[in-house]
């Protein structure tokens, strides 16, 4: 039931990213848009199997977090990819690519990475399609965190609340 309710998460964030369409707007205009949560419901004792009837007051609802595992290609210092949903690093920016200092960025993510089974807990999306997660290394450490502990990135208060990661 478990692997039902993540492969359900994912077909729902594959559609969520497939429907967005963010490739015209500036970078400058990042912002992250919840994750709508997915509920199971129980039916009534009392429904007729079948009928799908819902009961309100007997209904049990929990959300499932939607997290993705796997090793984690990388894109640039805050991106990275794990079977095929692209993620964005939550709380932190770090230089694109063609700027200074973006592909030491890179590489010090791929030297975190390499290996390692990525945990991703996505949390949101943000406006270009990707998700945003926090993800952790196999020993528990927090790629975000350890990417500012390494000067490669810069905690991004406005969308970490400032609670970051400098040790």
């Amino acid at each position: 039931m478990e692997v039902f309710l993540i492969l359900a998460g994912i077909v729902a964030l594959i559609a969520i990213v497939a429907t967005k369409s963010g490739a015209n707007k500036p970078k400058s205009s990042r912002s992250y848009k919840p994750v709508k949560p997915h509920r199971k419901q129980s039916r009534s004792p009392s429904a007729p199997a079948g009928k799908g009837a819902f009961d309100a007051s007997s209904s049990h609802q929990t959300t499932v977090p939607v997290v993705v595992n796997g090793p984690a290609y990388v894109v640039d210092g805050d991106t990275v990819t794990i079977k095929k949903t692209q993620i964005r690093l939550f709380g932190i920016d770090a230089p694109e690519m063609n700027h200074p200092f973006g592909k030491k960025s890179k590489w010090t993510l791929v030297a975190l990475c390499k290996g390692q089974q990525i945990r991703a807990e996505i949390t949101e999306m943000d406006d270009y399609g990707r998700a945003v997660a926090r993800c952790y290394l196999p020993d528990g450490r927090d790629l975000s965190a350890e990417m500012v502990k390494a000067g490669m990135a810069i905690d991004w208060p406005k969308f970490s609340g400032g609670v970051l990661f400098q040790s």
